[in-house]
């Protein structure tokens, strides 16, 4: 017979019986502090991202110190320490992106704050970045002979125009195009994942990603190299900020492709169940 306490009909532990004791109530089993860690990493990328933020509001491309050289010329030769630091605070938040959902399975304290939370903050940074790149304080007006090519009347002088050029390389219509993926995507995930069908991110989605948050603080170091202030030269740095915004853009659309295929293949074949 199994050896009891004198005080409890519960057999002791270690007992003849050789049995195993039961595990305690799940109630009573301690919590690991690291299960915060994850949520913690993914509410400092919503504050970094604030913090980033802020910091562009204050910048404009016409106060920089890169739009004034050393000798009083037009070129871009002196660092901008407000946009290295900017491109360091994106950085550090990507950074973030990438440990919180690492740890989070490595931990096994996958949440449902931080399945919420977490892509939130992504678009948030990165959504944010885009539009302060395509706003006001990264557009520097250029003067330059108006396109009609008509003549003053006093002195005859040919007329003049200002060219806005955005030294960033991003376009408004650039950023509706983001924002247009990633609502459809959003869209997309809520629905079927309502219906109990998993649609975790794509291999072209982290891409994605990743190449946007080259891509921004990209963009932010390379307008330190010197460039031209005439719209119409174009230097290496010009031309690599172009390449990379373009590809940026270009895989963030390609990038919503395999979600809408998915989509529309889960529809028919959900369609002979329902007939």
């Amino acid at each position: 017979m199994a050896e009891r306490d004198a005080h409890s009909d519960v057999p002791v532990s270690g007992s003849s019986t050789g049995a195993s004791p039961a595990p305690p109530p799940a109630s009573l089993v301690p919590l690991s502090p690291r299960r915060h860690i994850p949520n913690m990493l993914t509410m400092l990328r919503v504050v970094l991202a604030c913090g980033f933020f802020a910091v562009l509001s204050r910048w404009s491309i016409v106060d920089s110190p890169i739009m004034h050289s050393r000798d009083g010329g037009g070129s871009f030769s002196h660092l901008d320490w407000t946009l290295i630091g900017a491109a360091a605070i994106f950085l550090l938040a990507a950074v973030t992106d990438a440990l919180d959902g690492y740890l989070a399975r490595r931990w096994k304290v996958v949440s449902v704050f931080g399945r919420i939370m977490d892509p939130f903050a992504d678009k948030l940074l990165v959504i944010g970045a885009f539009v302060f790149l395509a706003g006001p304080g990264f557009t520097y007006g250029v003067m330059a002979p108006a396109k009609t090519g008509a003549l003053l009347e006093a002195g005859r002088e040919q007329a003049m125009e200002i060219w806005y050029w955005s030294v960033s390389g991003v376009q408004p219509w650039m950023v509706a195009l983001i924002l247009g993926r990633e609502l459809l995507v959003t869209s997309i995930r809520g629905v079927f994942e309502g219906r109990g069908v998993s649609f975790a991110a794509s291999w072209s989605g982290k891409f994605k990603m990743i190449l946007q948050c080259i891509c921004v603080p990209g963009v932010l170091l390379l307008l330190n190299v010197p460039l031209p202030a005439d719209g119409t030269a174009t230097g290496w740095a010009w031309r690599a900020i172009q390449i990379l915004v373009g590809l940026t853009v270009f895989v963030t659309a390609w990038s919503g492709m395999p979600y809408i295929t998915r989509a529309i293949a889960e529809v028919r074949s959900a369609r002979p169940e329902q007939s």
